[in-house]
């Protein structure tokens, strides 16, 4: 942070600062609203999920932009390979454009037993209003983050900035994927019977704190979930606070590094393991095509091309694989930008190395207490999210990274 003479911040850091805590009271202030609204009905979601993944349904997530995209590629993840031990693996599939427009895609894949959730729907996009709308013909459960979208559930984020809404769609689908499994473990509910069977979340009771062993109906299961649902708000406020709060400098100095990076011809690397690649696609989506129509910048997605990754994976091994691809790309004036909710990913750490050693100006955004990345000053800026709940710290990293973005932008002498 820029000092005056006598110590203290000069006028364009105070306003700095000041729009950062702007940035911060806008997300507080429409999570808080979101929820209070919409926690019942992602209760009552979770509960119909359930079912259709108890009958055997998928869930297929799609978008048109690149931002809603990587949401679909999100949610995917997070139900397929869950972070939660203890916790099962359900279907999903996330739909690009790689096999062609999302209409005809949904048209041959979706099945009648099938859950659709369709991102973007406030963007205007009618490729992914007509798939919704061929989803529901096919007798799909349809789940849209807009009102008058079409969608059976319509959950509204409370905001009209992209970016918050985006972060509290983040929280919506995570919180659907951990809260689902409730109702697995009380499966008579699935049947639309009342259940006299004592639930026992066991492992992951942690991740239910209302429930415990005892005889309940579906009411009663529904409003602990409710309940549920509003703690998780609450924590990712939190977490939210302290990341934007404690890492507000850490915003500003890597702001700095992005815009002196873009300003003498570099281009920014991008990446992430898991639910982080997406952040990569994100982030990256955010820097060449803003929708707040802010000027591009170059920006490159390592985990992009599967092709590639795969190919350095099965040959050298998963720790090369954003390293080699550094050393293919990473020009002199370039900057990495590491995402990471441990902080300590083999790969990762790797990738800083090389860009270290290559000169590269690096950023990191990291969970827990900054793992390796923090301890070992892998990264000329670190933005530390406290957590060590992964759906909570990619929700706070999602913040950070759209104020990052959003700070680049800001004239210097603001």
């Amino acid at each position: 942070m820029e000092r005056g003479a006598g110590g203290g911040m000069t006028s364009s850091a105070a306003a700095v600062a000041a729009r950062v805590e702007e940035l911060l009271d806008r997300r507080t202030a429409a999570n808080d609203r979101t929820f209070e609204v919409e926690a019942e009905r992602v209760a009552r979601l979770c509960h119909r999920l359930a079912e259709r993944f108890a009958r055997g349904g998928r869930l297929l997530a799609f978008g048109a932009s690149p931002q809603a995209r990587s949401d679909a590629r999100h949610v995917a993840v997070e139900f397929v390979h869950p972070v939660i031990v203890g916790k099962r693996a359900l279907p999903a599939i996330g739909i690009g454009r790689e096999g062609g427009g999302l209409e005809p895609q949904l048209d041959l894949v979706a099945e009648p037993g099938d859950i659709v959730i369709a991102f973007g729907t406030d963007e205007g996009s009618k490729e992914t209003r007509g798939a919704l709308a061929a989803a529901a013909r096919r007798g799909c459960l349809t789940i849209a983050f807009s009102a008058g979208a079409g969608a059976a559930w319509e959950l509204e984020p409370a905001s009209d900035d992209p970016f918050v809404r985006q972060e509290l769609v983040e929280t919506c689908y995570h919180v659907l994927w951990e809260l689902v499994h409730v109702f697995f473990e009380h499966r008579g509910l699935l049947e639309g019977r009342q259940s006299r069977r004592v639930y026992d979340s066991g492992a992951s009771s942690f991740l239910y704190p209302f429930l415990a062993e005892g005889e309940h109906d579906l009411e009663a299961v529904v409003d602990d979930v409710r309940r549920s649902v509003r703690m998780k708000a609450e924590e990712v406020g939190e977490l939210r606070a302290q990341t934007l709060g404690e890492g507000r400098d850490r915003l500003v100095a890597a702001a700095a590094v992005l815009r002196e990076t873009f300003g003498t011809g570099g281009k920014l690397l991008v990446l992430g393991n898991g639910g982080s690649a997406t952040d990569a696609m994100d982030a990256v989506a955010d820097f060449r095509a803003a929708p707040q129509g802010w000027p591009p910048r170059p920006a490159l997605d390592l985990t992009e091309d599967p092709a590639i990754l795969t190919a350095l994976a099965n040959d050298i091994g998963p720790e090369a694989l954003f390293k080699r691809q550094v050393i293919a790309y990473g020009r002199d004036g370039d900057a990495v930008l590491a995402i990471s909710t441990s902080g300590s990913s083999a790969n990762v750490v790797e990738a800083l190395v090389e860009a270290r050693r290559r000169g590269l100006r690096t950023v990191a955004l990291v969970g827990y207490d900054g793992g390796r990345v923090e301890t070992e000053g892998l990264a000329d800026v670190a933005v530390v999210t406290r957590s060590e709940h992964v759906p909570r710290i990619q929700e706070a990293q999602a913040s950070a990274y759209h104020v990052l973005r959003e700070l680049v932008e800001l004239p210097a002498e603001a």
